[in-house]
C-alpha cells in the first residue's frame, strides 16, 4: 500500500501531467464471462496509474493485441479507462491489487489478496467455463482460487507450463507465460506462442465463429 501511493504521489516523469490511480486495482472486463484471465499484480506506471487492469503498459499492449486478434477484445490496445475497449466474454483479474515494489509481487501478498480474488470468483464463477493464468505466480493464485471456491483440483496440484491443460470437471485451466518485457524480449514468449493460448481459450468458451 505505502508503495503504491508513493509511486502515484511521485510519478514517472512522463506522466506527470496525469492524475494517477494509486489504489488496488479491480478486475475489469465482461460481467458474465466465460473466460478469466489471472494475471500477477498491477504495474506501477500501469493499472497503478491509469486504474484498469493491464492498461497503459507494454504487458498490456502484448496481451490486449492478442486478445484483439483472437476476437475477444474491441481493440488492439488499451490505454485508458475511456478508450473504448471493451472485453467479450472475458473478464481479467489480477492475484494481488496493489502495485508491488520492482513489479515483483511475493507469496505474502498473493496470501493478503486472496480473500478478493475469491470475492470476484463467487460473482463470475456460474459463467465461467476457462481459467487462463499468466505465469506460474498466476497459476498458483488461480488453483487456490479454484480450490477454495470449491472446484475440486487434483492433488498433487497441477504443474505450471506454457500452453499446460487441466481439465477441472465443467472448466478449463489454461497456462500461459506472462508477457512481460523479459519474456516478449528475449523470445520466451513469441505473439504466436500467446495467441494460441488465448485462441485455444476462446474456443473451449466456444468465442469463436
Amino acid at each position: 500500500m505505502t508503495w503504491r501511493e508513493q509511486v502515484a504521489r511521485e510519478k514517472r516523469a512522463s506522466f506527470r501531467d496525469e492524475e494517477y490511480w494509486g489504489r488496488p486495482v479491480p478486475g475489469w472486463g465482461d460481467p458474465q464471462p466465460r473466460i478469466l484471465v489471472v494475471g500477477l499484480a498491477p504495474a506501477a506506471h500501469g493499472a497503478n496509474r491509469t486504474g484498469r487492469i493491464f492498461t497503459g503498459d507494454p504487458s498490456g499492449d502484448w496481451l490486449f493485441a492478442s486478445l484483439h486478434r483472437v476476437g475477444l477484445a474491441a481493440l488492439p490496445t488499451s490505454t485508458h479507462a475511456d478508450d473504448g475497449q471493451a472485453l467479450r466474454g472475458t473478464r481479467m483479474a489480477a492475484a494481488v491489487r496493489c502495485a508491488p515494489p520492482q513489479n515483483k509481487p511475493t507469496p505474502d501478498e498473493r496470501d493478503r489478496c486472496a480473500p478478493w480474488l475469491d470475492r470476484e470468483w463467487a460473482l463470475v464463477a456460474p459463467y465461467v467455463e476457462v481459467v487462463v493464468t499468466l505465469g506460474a505466480f498466476g497459476w498458483a493464485a488461480a488453483l487456490g482460487m479454484l480450490a477454495r471456491g470449491g472446484v475440486e483440483v487434483p492433488r498433487p496440484r497441477p504443474r505450471f507450463g506454457h500452453g499446460a491443460q487441466v481439465d477441472l470437471g465443467e472448466r478449463t485451466l489454461l497456462g500461459c507465460y506472462h508477457p512481460s518485457q523479459h519474456n516478449t524480449a528475449t523470445g520466451r514468449l513469441t505473439a504466436p506462442m500467446l495467441d494460441e493460448v488465448l485462441g485455444r481459450a476462446a474456443a473451449l468458451a466456444r468465442m469463436t465463429g
